[in-house]
């Protein structure tokens, strides 16, 4: 029995250009376009059937029923709408610098919060309010901590995940995240309970804090709600890779019938080639 070699593309060319093989070509084409129309269709769908996750963040909670110290903030807690109680330390307030607010950096005016509830509450940053330049700030820092000292108050905002550590050294005063794990080297007393996020004051808070925040020149932080998450449907992915596999098929289902063609044509001829 003969044995055939496997082709080269200048082999098949010969037989891929007949009119027989040349239609097959057009039709194989066509089906794919049909398959990977078909893909992209369950592809739109994978999202557009995808289930929306609803998420409660606007519901005021209790602080303490959305996450507790020590622990890491999840995705169901970050962004949450939250109220707590306690008291702010005087000598722990800070200016973070870098802050966006409509667009335009800024600095936040940050300051420590021992938060009531378990033994002996726990220890939680709040960025109170937003100044344009650094000065501003310093000044509206002041005004604060005189207005908060050792005040007993409700703060009520946005709880949102703490950022890491910044990368630069401080040794210029210049800070430029709100890392709670970072913060704590920082403050002056601390309980040894961190909360791993933070709080942004919104609307809701004590009329003590709503009116030192304004009296003080800060702007309210735009903190807006996070957007609703969607869960892509992935049964409808898996059916939209299976179609551009069908598509793909379908082109090697054409050159395999014409290099099966040409392997026939090629073992005839050495059939019939006269033995020396």
């Amino acid at each position: 029995m003969s044995t055939v070699t496997r082709p080269r593309a200048a082999d098949l060319w010969p037989i891929a250009r007949r009119p027989r093989w040349v239609a097959a070509l057009a039709l194989a084409l066509l089906v794919a376009a049909g398959f990977a129309a078909l893909g992209q269709w369950q592809l739109e769908r994978s999202i557009a059937s995808g289930t929306v996750v609803p998420r409660t963040t606007e519901t005021v909670l209790p602080l303490e029923d959305v996450v507790q110290p020590q622990q890491t903030t999840t995705a169901a807690a970050d962004g949450q709408s939250v109220t707590v109680g306690g008291r702010f330390v005087n000598r722990d307030w800070m200016v973070v610098a870098d802050r966006l607010h409509e667009g335009q950096l800024g600095f936040w005016v940050v300051g420590h919060l021992v938060a009531e509830g378990g033994s002996g509450g726990a220890d939680l940053a709040v960025a109170l309010g937003w100044a344009e330049t650094e000065r501003d700030a310093a000044s509206a820092l002041d005004l604060v901590s005189d207005e908060l000292e050792s005040a007993a108050v409700t703060v009520a905002g946005r709880y949102v995940a703490g950022e890491p550590p910044q990368s630069t050294d401080l040794d210029d005063g210049r800070r430029t995240a709100v890392s709670p794990p970072e913060l704590v080297n920082e403050w002056s007393e601390i309980t040894g309970r961190t909360y791993g996020g933070y709080l942004i004051v919104g609307p809701g808070s004590a009329a003590v804090v709503s009116e030192a925040v304004a009296s003080s020149g800060l702007v309210t932080i735009d903190a807006p709600a996070p957007e609703e998450e969607v869960a892509v449907n992935w049964l409808n992915v898996f059916y939209a890779v299976e179609w551009v596999v069908f598509a793909g098929f379908a082109i090697f289902m054409w050159y395999r019938l014409v290099r099966d063609a040409w392997e026939r044509e090629t073992e005839l001829a050495a059939q019939a080639a006269p033995v020396n």
